[in-house]
């Protein structure tokens, strides 16, 4: 049987526990992972409680009342708290989810929060996602033409508009990609969902005149074809989008274009 081990300085460990506040009757308990690259400890994980009086009910607004009341140094990413940025993507209670969009009623028990998986640290939770843009800037996500610009807006009919529901509402969360196994063992070289996802939303554009050209982009054993169908993807996008179905839909038009 294989064995496996983390390197020593990866494994994490218990942290501090801080005091529950004082004359709260309605208290959630926290567990957040923990990292300072300056400090050269191991990650570990600190639990707070937090006064639900105090907060909203959101678990980027208990993230927020911790910063604010109990431990400044805590680091994570935010941005408007509406669910359309993307920003406040990480893992909680074993999901890669929007912290800004997820109830904490929805977990039982303490609510355990860690950095989106298969990525480096920047620290605590706050993931080092260069590697993932650099994907997304691959796929060229822009109308590429070779007709004369118009006077005005490139026209495009309702029914064309239609089909790119389910591709233009992509946050590049990274929550897809990152729940991926073919992305965990491959990202050097196989895209990702996200970024294929965006890139058949460049494909199905009436507007674009550039669709073979980004089928010979994709046309690799491993930046389009990794992928297993496994779903995960779908299961994790908060914003209920299915990247494994546009991957088979690029694939099918690989196909079609040698028939």
């Amino acid at each position: 049987m294989a064995e496996f081990s983390l390197p020593k300085n990866s494994k994490v460990t218990e942290g501090k526990s801080w005091p529950s506040p004082m004359g709260a009757a309605d208290v959630t308990e926290f567990r957040v992972y923990r990292w300072n690259p300056d400090d050269g400890q191991n990650p570990r994980l600190d639990t707070y409680y937090v006064d639900r009086r105090e907060c909203g009910p959101m678990v980027l607004d208990a993230l927020i009342w911790i910063k604010n009341h109990v431990d400044p140094t805590l680091t994570f990413r935010r941005s408007c708290r509406e669910g359309v940025c993307g920003s406040c993507s990480m893992n909680i209670d074993g999901t890669n989810t929007l912290a800004c969009t997820k109830h904490m009623d929805d977990v039982k028990g303490a609510v355990k929060v860690y950095p989106l998986p298969h990525q480096p640290v920047v620290k605590d939770l706050v993931p080092d996602l260069s590697n993932f843009y650099a994907q997304y800037a691959s796929i060229q996500p822009w109308l590429k033409t070779d007709s004369p610009t118009p006077q005005g807006e490139w026209r495009q009919s309702k029914t064309d508009r239609d089909k790119l529901d389910g591709l233009y509402e992509c946050i590049l969360c990274a929550c897809c990609s990152t729940a991926c196994p073919s992305y965990w063992w491959n990202s050097d070289r196989f895209l990702g969902p996200a970024a294929l996802l965006q890139a058949n939303r460049w494909i199905k554009d009436s507007r674009d005149e550039a669709t073979g050209e980004r089928l010979d982009n994709l046309e690799d054993p491993f930046r389009l074809y990794r992928c297993h169908t496994i779903m995960n993807c779908a299961k994790a996008c908060p914003k209920g989008l299915n990247p494994a179905k546009e991957i088979a839909e690029i694939k099918k038009n690989m196909v079609d274009r040698q028939l």
